[in-house]
């Protein structure tokens, strides 16, 4: 059976289901099975998602737009993924970057293994480099302090370094 999950941003009206709904009922599913949020994809509590998740039964499909509307960043939708696929269910996105993502298939689940590897591989140097950022400018703001006697040249070229 194939589900179907969309979710806009703003709650206000501003911004519609409806090319979402239109593009899940052309992909075969059915007015029901489609489970909607008006709601951030950075907020936890998103009850059409967390209803529409636990709808899915072994062999059942989630059918996403776009791979931006289900994960709040790389790392949760690898791991909501990664669950699905335990429990025997499939995901194909419809249109997108993630397009090439439909795990049903042996070239989708192979798509999709690339992108968990580079979220692994690409989380302990984001945080490497955003403590580096964080770091440098300190040191930079003690080094400036009169008894080092940096000039604020030195500084600007230190921080232009630092942020490229």
């Amino acid at each position: 059976m194939l589900l179907g999950y969309t979710r806009v941003s703003k709650a206000g009206g501003s911004q519609v289901l409806d090319l979402q709904k239109d593009a899940l009922l052309a992909a075969g599913v059915a007015p029901g099975h489609i489970y909607e949020d008006r709601a951030s994809g950075r907020r936890d509590d998103r009850p059409g998602l967390a209803a529409c998740l636990k709808a899915l039964r072994e062999d059942d499909t989630l059918v996403l737009w776009k791979l931006d509307r289900v994960g709040r960043d790389l790392r949760h939708l690898v791991n909501t993924v990664h669950d699905l696929t335990a429990r025997g269910v499939g995901l194909k996105v419809l249109t997108g970057q993630g397009a090439a993502i439909d795990t049903t298939t042996p070239v989708g689940k192979l798509v999709f293994g690339i992108f968990a590897a580079l979220a692994e591989y690409a989380e302990p140097g984001i945080m490497q480099s955003r403590t580096a950022k964080v770091d440098v400018p300190k040191a930079l703001y003690r080094q400036s302090t009169p008894h080092y006697r940096r000039s604020n040249k030195d500084l600007v070229t230190a921080s232009r370094a630092v942020n490229q």
